[in-house]
């Protein structure tokens, strides 16, 4: 059994909001990526359980207009659960299991995400760049 890794984070703004950003590809690409030098300059999403998703993510390190960067990879998986407002979770291509529950809490909604831990990358490295992530898409949400 792979060894788990759980992040959060506490977004102030109506779960709707929340949602749609979470899940629309026109949002996804302003938010999914763990730092400045990388972004996701596509994503398409089928939000339904057996449905698919991809976000191809990138290295932002090439003039404008070329495409792709230095190093790059498309993250994408298959839905097995879409309990609208309240739970996500998903089979990444390699196998991993990932959930996302999305908990009212107060004046907003902790986001609890959990997956698989991979071989390749310590386990300190795994959690800081969903961290990452996570705190983007709470900057995203927050600022619109």
């Amino acid at each position: 059994m792979k060894p788990q890794i759980t992040i959060e984070t506490f977004i102030e703004a109506p779960i709707e909001k929340i949602w749609k950003y979470w899940t629309e590809p026109e949002h996804i690409t302003k938010w999914c990526q763990a730092s400045l030098d990388w972004h996701a300059p596509k994503a398409t999403n089928d939000l339904r359980v057996g449905g698919t998703f991809t976000t191809r993510m990138e290295a932002k390190d090439l003039p404008a207009g070329k495409a792709g960067g230095s190093a790059g990879f498309d993250f994408g998986g298959t839905y097995d659960v879409v309990d609208e407002y309240k739970k996500i979770a998903y089979t990444i291509g390699d196998g991993r299991k990932v959930s996302i529950d999305f908990i009212p809490d107060g004046a907003g909604y902790k986001i609890i995400e959990t997956f698989d831990a991979e071989n390749e990358n310590p386990i300190e490295m795994q959690r800081a760049g969903w961290q990452a992530i996570l705190d983007n898409f709470k900057s995203y949400v927050e600022k619109k």
